[in-house]
């Protein structure tokens, strides 16, 4: 597994990890702990060193697994990213809540189910400028970070121009922001800025949420615990039109999943991508990503369709 530099923490990590959110049992459906367990297993053993997950994913029970894992093999070296922001503990919900009270309980919660003595990477999970600057989220973070309960500190962007405002008020060591064949935004100023200070780019959703799998029509439907279930048709039909488009990308020796990995790590900013995974054959697949490559020729197709918009 080629390895690259997570911006300035000097980290250095394998170039695909392992999106967590799946496993969790809710996001993308429901999941078997034992399938779960075995991906994770495998991944470890393929060379990923990189596991990006959530407390609100499965309302704990994504960290509780990686946790478990990690815990059974007796791996202390693997990067565990973890995320805070969406308040599952009490009764009406979940909530967005930042608060510096809230984020030392969230991360005291979080090294609990992660058996962990600190965070290595603990990202805002909401990228709304306003909402985290209310807060003081930031302040807070460096607090984290000075007393040992995080050692960096990073971003999750819901919108590639929350990353944008996010540099231009503070400096994180990470942003994450989602980045794909069909999303290439960050490319035009996310990018510039983090390779210009040294932010390292965790990049997810590098298979647009399976759209890029070619698993999926204009009357597909998805399970109550899926996120995508509130996808319109019409989004449905475009995803579909616009997978048409980039299918050449599929050729001997190479998947349409592994092309669509291969671009998101096309871009020099990129230390890392994420793509999701419940079973251990999704696991091979993506993490032989890092053994095939895109052509100069193939990256600019890419590029000119995406400024076209894919023609629909």
């Amino acid at each position: 597994m080629k390895k690259r530099t997570l911006g300035r923490t000097g980290l250095e990590v394998a170039e695909i990890g392992f999106g967590a959110w799946a496993i969790s049992g809710r996001g993308y459906g429901p999941t078997k702990d034992g399938e779960s367990t075995a991906a994770l297993h495998l991944a470890l053993d393929l060379g990923i060193d990189f596991i990006d997950t959530a407390d609100s994913y499965g309302d704990g029970h994504s960290e509780e697994l990686i946790g478990s894992v990690l815990e059974e093999r007796g791996d202390t070296e693997t990067v565990v990213a973890t995320k805070f922001g969406w308040d599952f503990y009490g009764e009406g919900g979940m909530r967005g809540n930042m608060s510096r009270d809230y984020a030392f309980f969230a991360v005291e919660q979080s090294l609990k189910r992660l058996r962990r003595d600190a965070i290595d990477i603990y990202q805002i999970h909401n990228s709304n400028p306003h909402a985290i600057e209310s807060d003081g989220v930031f302040e807070t973070m460096e607090e984290l970070k000075s007393r040992g309960y995080i050692r960096y500190w990073g971003i999750s962007a819901n919108y590639c121009g929350d990353g944008v405002e996010a540099l231009k008020r503070v400096e994180p060591d990470t942003i994450q922001v989602p980045y794909s064949i069909f999303e290439q935004e960050p490319e035009e100023e996310l990018f510039p800025m983090a390779l210009e200070r040294n932010v390292g780019i965790i990049v997810r959703e590098p298979l647009a949420s399976g759209l890029l799998t070619g698993k999926y029509g204009a009357n597909s439907t998805f399970h109550k615990r899926d996120h995508r279930r509130g996808w319109s048709r019409e989004y449905l039909e475009r995803g579909v039109k616009k997978y048409e488009r980039v299918k050449f990308l599929e050729v001997p020796g190479r998947t349409m999943v592994q092309s669509a990995i291969r671009f998101s790590l096309s871009h020099p900013a990129v230390s890392v991508v994420i793509p999701g995974a419940k079973t251990t054959a999704q696991v091979e697949e993506n993490t032989a990503a890092s053994e095939v490559s895109l052509s100069a020729q193939e990256l600019e197709e890419l590029r000119g369709l995406y400024k076209e918009g894919f023609g629909v």
